[in-house]
């Protein structure tokens, strides 16, 4: 099978984002781009991501859609939100962190992470450090952001980070972000590196790719 067989049958089969799937309708407004915030907090824990999309929709659907509404609910009513979407093992801290992230973004960035872009004016790995200020997001939780928010961050795009990577080269596909660039031909770089995460995530969707293609 070809490159191109594969990555068609690969974006066919996965091609969404973890945005998208947590409800998260990607625009260059503060409000989805807070709420991208949370969900990488969340995705960057030792945890199913299905998990963590469930929780983070949880979150949103008692209101948590805003560094304000975040800051503002109580403790335990985080708590319960992350218990509710299954994310148990780890939800009293990251409760404590998503308060406290919530906080800092309102006093700090005026609750509008496009400021931290107009920081970095360009500098992704600046704005790689800036998101790692945040409780809870470290590497991992900075480099989910980046993934996803390059559909309307086009800048940093084509951010294909080493999870990425993994995933391309369990599928025999390229593995430089340049390589797998020309390969897409212009398709969306963020659902090109959602595919790819869960290709490393998870052998079973690169059998079902090759079974395809």
């Amino acid at each position: 099978m070809s490159h191109r067989e594969t990555l068609d049958a690969l974006l066919e089969q996965q091609g969404t984002t973890y945005a998208d799937e947590a409800g998260i309708r990607m625009r260059d407004t503060p409000q989805p781009l807070y709420q991208l915030l949370v969900l990488s907090d969340l995705l960057s824990a030792r945890i199913r991501a299905s998990v963590a999309v469930a929780a983070a929709r949880a979150l949103y659907a008692h209101g948590m859609r805003t560094p304000r509404r975040m800051a503002d609910a109580t403790w335990q009513q985080r708590v319960d939100a992350l218990g509710e979407g299954g994310y148990r093992r780890y939800d009293e801290r990251t409760a404590t962190q998503l308060g406290d992230g919530a906080v800092l973004l309102l006093t700090a960035h005026g609750g509008d992470l496009r400021r931290l872009r107009r920081d970095a004016d360009g500098d992704t790995g600046a704005l790689r450090t800036m998101l790692q200020r945040f409780p809870g997001v470290g590497p991992t939780g900075a480099d989910i952001f980046l993934r996803e928010v390059q559909t309307v961050w086009p800048e940093t795009a084509p951010y294909l980070d080493a999870k990425a990577l993994q995933g391309a080269q369990r599928l025999g596909l390229p593995t430089s972000p340049a390589g797998l660039t020309r390969l897409a031909k212009g398709r969306d770089s963020a659902v090109l590196a959602a595919a790819l995460v869960r290709t490393a995530l998870d052998e079973g969707v690169a059998a079902s790719v090759r079974a395809v293609a």
